[in-house]
């Protein structure tokens, strides 16, 4: 199979996202692509402008032929797990999820690398650094 473009972006890589506390809005990242990085007012425009950042990563590495890392957690792991929450809980985050304009499993995710206490740059974050 050849890698070309296609080919990257049909990958699955990781996400993070990080709310921007002092300027609003919210960080993306993909750990993986180092500089792949946006910043977006709401987490389903970033989700959009993080597709468009790793786009723009991946052609200018195959421009300048660099080599381009594939998903490491695809490796060991599926990306799906099963979690029995109250039905009080399922409720918000369902409520939540579509006050937000996303699907419940987006907004999940987002609350859970929210969670991880990594340590995010909190500035506001050109698109393509």
């Amino acid at each position: 199979m050849k890698k070309d473009l296609a080919y990257y972006m049909s990958l699955s890589y990781r996400v993070e996202v990080v709310e921007d506390k002092d300027e609003g809005g919210f960080v993306l990242q993909c750990p993986e692509l180092p500089g792949c990085i946006t910043y977006a007012e709401t987490i389903p425009l970033g989700f959009e402008m993080i597709e468009d950042a790793k786009k723009c990563w991946f052609e200018a590495c195959l421009d300048d032929n660099i080599a381009i890392p594939e998903p490491s957690h695809m490796d060991n792991f599926s990306g799906q797990f099963k979690l029995r929450i109250p039905k009080s809980l399922h409720k918000i985050l369902a409520e939540q999820s579509r006050r937000e304009g996303i699907s419940m499993n987006q907004y999940c995710l987002f609350l859970l690398s929210k969670g991880t206490n990594i340590t995010y740059p909190t500035r506001k974050a050109s698109r393509y650094q």
